[in-house]
């Protein structure tokens, strides 16, 4: 997703947009620009690649002006280059905007039937060429922005800024994601309060449909019919905004290894005072619900899908899990005593949100897990659960996907607990493990110069195949995940079982097959799909406990020693390995860890 940023201040606004696009960098881009008004003139500069280039552009070109707006820009609608890079400019308006117009192309036809002519590929100049035709209509900068809002279709999140008006912006949201921020005598502007932390901690999030007009001193907010509408102004938390990597050399590597303090606060949060018993919310009960329907995108999905198994095998309850942009247009039936659970680590991801919306009226309570609990998804749920992971700035998930883990088996043993389906002395060995999962976690980390030996001659590969049995599948199509995203080497990833039924086809001495198997009731079976991997040659690299490795690890190529930990908590362990997996690999590699090509961090269009 790109970013936004907007200052109406009271210094020179280009050094603080740029700071500010920085803080918005993990989300992933491809060009940036600013435009800042100064003595009534607009103005603006653009450049190619990483912010850099946009902070030497400025050093020669200097941009005065208090006034001004900001964008990261992710291509949509055509090719990255200066010329599509925002702001976009038509005459006295520029505007920056994320999401998809998707009547742009209908829009063009009216304008080009006016002889206006076109010089992006963008659907976004389109906006900016409505306003200035309003404008020359007539029309007020306010009252031309509104008349251009009512003719969009699709998904945006918009800021308008006008020349001639040093005290003036508009912003708009509509499907996309965007904040107020109030400051002493200024207004900000922005995608996330991550980019305004800097500036303010009091932050007014628009509502969907929302439209705003900024001065420095006032905020005007209107609703989707017009009408005035009064949102909350919310105080943040500074600490949980910030954007350092900590020492690391990575974003990623510093959220990895976040993962057993995150972990650790949540589960105090979700735990009782003595630890003896899961808290959640009274409403919650599970023994009035005969299913579960869960839906997410990507990393969230494979977090969904782990959970079907705690959910199915501890509590014995059934649950379905949907990739969300398949499940919001199959339009599946949503039967009575059924409950919807939405997970998303940005809570804005559009497939996700539309999926919850579809569900709303039909499913009995919807739920979402989320680490962003003024979000989209969680504002519009029943009960929003946080995950508490903080921060993450990796485009590639790591301590937000194994938080999802974590609150969803306590979820699952709660569920288990309320219905009766495990024993209290096996409830008790489990919450017993999560509490001593930090430590666990943490023997983890410190195999990690093993893991990065491995990943040095798994880059050199072109082709991998992750294995896994049970609770180790969901995490091998996320280990496979986290390899293609970030170091752009080829992954699949199989059920061990399915081995036979055409994947073994693949396998030659050239082909790594990493096998996530801990020493547990399916451990044998695993071990005998890798003897078969091996009778043909292939590279097996094992990831298991002590005991794993010492008994089949021998003829591996590579292996791998976890501690030993209970085999419910397993998937959750064993993400450190994968995800250091494919970080070691992708720095082998060179390639850009934190922001991979062609990836953003929230998707919030289709």
């Amino acid at each position: 997703m790109c970013g936004i940023v907007g200052v109406l201040g009271n210094h020179e606004a280009a050094p603080i947009l740029v700071d500010a696009l920085k803080r918005l960098e993990y989300r992933g881009y491809d060009s940036a620009g600013i435009a800042t008004v100064h003595d009534g003139a607009l103005d603006r500069r653009r450049a190619m690649g990483k912010l850099v280039n946009l902070s030497d552009l400025l050093v020669h070109e200097p941009l005065a002006g208090k006034s001004g707006i900001g964008h990261t820009r992710w291509a949509t609608h055509g090719a990255p280059s200066i010329t599509n890079a925002h702001p976009h400019q038509a005459g006295p308006v520029a505007v920056v905007h994320n999401g998809i117009i998707e009547n742009f192309r209908e829009l063009r036809e009216e304008l080009a039937a006016k002889g206006i002519g076109f010089v992006t590929e963008t659907d976004t100049e389109t906006i900016a060429l409505l306003t200035q035709g309003f404008m020359a209509d007539g029309l007020a900068p306010v009252d031309a922005a509104e008349a251009t809002l009512a003719k969009l279709d699709g998904a945006f999140a918009l800021a308008f800024l006008f020349e001639g008006e040093e005290d003036l912006m508009v912003a708009a949201r509509k499907g996309s994601p965007l904040a107020i921020g109030h400051g002493e005598g200024e207004m900000f502007v922005g995608s996330d309060a991550i980019a305004l932390a800097p500036m303010t901690n009091k932050i007014t999030y628009l509502e969907e449909g929302d439209w705003a007009v900024l001065t420095r001193t006032s905020l005007v907010i209107r609703d989707a019919q017009g009408e005035l509408a009064n949102r909350e102004m919310r105080t943040i938390q500074l600490e949980d905004a910030r954007v350092d990597k900590g020492g690391h050399k990575h974003f990623m590597s510093k959220e990895i290894a976040e993962q057993p303090r995150v972990i650790g606060e949540a589960v105090r949060h979700y735990l009782s005072d003595d630890g003896a018993s899961v808290t959640l919310p009274d409403d919650l009960d599970f023994t009035q619900i005969d299913r579960m329907t869960m839906v997410a995108c990507g990393t969230a999905y494979y977090a969904c899908l782990t959970a079907k198994y705690w959910f199915e095998q501890l509590a014995q309850m059934p649950v379905e899990v949907d990739i969300a942009s398949e499940f919001r247009y199959r339009e599946p039936p949503i039967p009575a005593r059924s409950v919807a659970l939405f997970v998303s680590q940005s809570g804005e991801t559009a497939d996700t949100l539309a999926a919850l919306r579809y569900c709303e009226g039909k499913a009995d309570k919807i739920l979402s897990v989320v680490n962003v609990p003024e979000s989209s998804i969680a504002r519009e749920s029943d009960l929003a659960l946080p995950i508490l992971a903080g921060t993450e700035i990796g485009v590639a998930s790591t301590k937000a996907f194994t938080c999802q883990l974590t609150v969803l088996l306590l979820m699952a043993l709660k569920a288990a607990e309320q219905r009766g389906t495990l024993s209290a002395e096996r409830i008790a060995d489990l919450l017993s493990g999560l509490r001593a999962l930090p430590s666990t976690l943490n023997a983890a980390l410190e195999q990690e110069p093993q893991v990065e030996a491995a990943a040095r001659k798994l880059a050199e590969a072109s082709d991998v195949l992750f294995l896994g049995r049970g609770l180790m599948y969901p995490l091998a199509l996320e280990g496979a995940l986290k390899l293609k995203e970030i170091s752009y080497i080829h992954a699949e990833a199989y059920a061990s079982g399915e081995l036979k039924h055409g994947p073994i086809a693949l396998i030659d001495k050239n082909l790594p097959v990493v096998v996530l198997a801990p020493r547990d009731g399916l451990f044998d079976k695993t071990v005998s799909n890798m003897q078969e991997v091996m009778a043909r040659a292939g590279k097996v690299m094992l990831i298991s406990d002590t005991d794993g490795v010492a008994e089949a690890g021998a003829d591996a190529w590579q292996s791998i020693a976890m501690p030993a930990i209970d085999p419910v908590l397993a998937p959750i362990l064993y993400a450190v390995p994968a995800q250091q997996l494919a970080y070691h690999t992708a720095v082998a590699k060179g390639t850009d860890v934190d922001q991979p090509r062609n990836l953003a961090k929230s998707v919030t269009v289709e």
